[in-house]
């Protein structure tokens, strides 16, 4: 851990005041009732991604050690169908490699999951495996997005602002199911509200009060 930037979660120091994350008149997104599911075996990363996604203004956030558990979870929160008192969960952040089940294993239980509300769940690999092989396969296992470690607050929230502002529609063919794996850029005139949001995102979770909110 580096002392250059001792307040940057860039570096993974912890001691952030979480109070600075709430001095801005409006926030350009209004996370308070999204869930996040996060698997990770390392408990310092898990820890790390929990206090980033508490500055983003994340309003619940789960966690476990691996893909066996992490199924429990999820079928646990298909409840919130039938009760108001449970939670769903609206994005997976997942490593890739665990003893306990899985990044692979939990992809494709979601995937070939029967409830469509379990198989279209967004989901976000997180690895320090970041080779060539790793990508290709879980993007044609159907995951959303890939991050490689180390962990940094920008690139955790390029990810959920991708999720949320540029949703990829679903297809089935014979051997894949999930989001289109072709990446269109669509002309856009005026300001970029992604790439300023997500840099606001970050600057939160550096403990940075921004001033004022997106246009």
């Amino acid at each position: 851990m580096s002392d250059d930037n001792p307040s940057s979660f860039e570096t993974g120091d912890l001691s952030v005041d979480p109070f600075l994350a709430l001095q801005r008149e409006k926030d350009p997104y209004d996370l308070r009732n999204m869930s996040v599911l996060i698997v990770e075996d390392s408990g310092y990363l898990k820890s790390l991604m929990i206090s980033m996604l508490k500055l983003f203004g994340v309003g619940d956030i789960m966690s476990c050690d691996g893909a066996e558990e992490a199924k429990d979870l999820l079928t646990i929160a298909l409840a919130k169908s039938t009760s108001r008192h449970i939670t769903g969960v609206d994005i997976i952040l997942t490593d890739w490699l665990m003893p306990k089940g899985s990044g692979e294993e939990l992809v494709h239980w979601v995937r070939t999951h029967k409830k469509p509300e379990m198989h279209y769940l967004p989901i976000v690999v997180v690895s320090a495996y970041t080779t060539e092989h790793v990508a290709m396969k879980a993007r044609d296992m159907g995951v959303n997005e890939t991050m490689a470690k180390p962990v940094s607050g920008k690139g955790l929230a390029q990810r959920i602002c991708s999720v949320i502002d540029a949703p990829r529609p679903f297809l089935r063919t014979q051997d894949y199911f999930g989001p289109d794996r072709r990446r269109k850029d669509m002309p856009y005139k005026g300001a970029d509200r992604r790439s300023q949001d997500t840099e606001h995102m970050a600057m939160r979770s550096s403990g940075i009060d921004v001033p004022g909110g997106a246009a």
